[in-house]
């Protein structure tokens, strides 16, 4: 049964571990921690204003994790996105379950739209945002204070309805 909660530090490592492992390893992403300073400093960068980090747990395995952050004017930045291989597909769900949780919480937090980047090696996480409602956008229409990664681009943007 997977679980979803907002970040606890006791998971600091696995999350570090969790996400290179599938950046460089699976998609051969050339980033590494240096690049990601905000994986060192998750309640500080993520869990602001109406910003959150949440995983999703196995018995307590790491198994995903999805974050957002209130980039203000009702506008939120997803990031960090990342589902463990083995829990990946429909049979499983767990990216749609943490994606789900994460647009139940801009929903109630009163953001109007979500903007995402993401690279396009990872083609089967395009397919699923854009099943999911997300649409592509040129990078200039990205807001100025979207945070922007280098590795990043293949933008989107997501409407909430109110």
């Amino acid at each position: 049964m997977i679980q979803i909660t907002p970040y606890q530090p006791i998971y600091q490592q696995a999350i570090i571990d969790l996400i290179l492992n599938i950046q460089q390893n699976e998609f051969n992403v050339p980033i590494t921690l240096h690049d990601q300073p905000d994986l060192l400093i998750i309640p500080e960068f993520y869990c602001q204003q109406k910003g959150n980090f949440w995983l999703a747990l196995d018995d307590n395995k790491l198994v995903g994790t999805i974050a957002l952050i209130d980039i203000g004017d009702e506008m939120g930045a997803l990031r960090k996105m990342f589902v463990h291989r083995d829990y990946r597909g429909k049979n499983v769900g767990v990216a749609s379950v943490l994606l789900n949780t994460l647009l139940q919480h801009c929903q109630k937090s009163g953001f109007k739209s979500i903007f995402l980047g993401t690279n396009p090696r990872l083609q089967a996480a395009m397919r699923f945002y854009e099943k999911n409602g997300f649409s592509q956008l040129p990078a200039e229409s990205l807001p100025p204070q979207y945070p922007r990664m280098q590795v990043d681009t293949v933008f989107y943007q997501y409407h909430l309805t109110l």
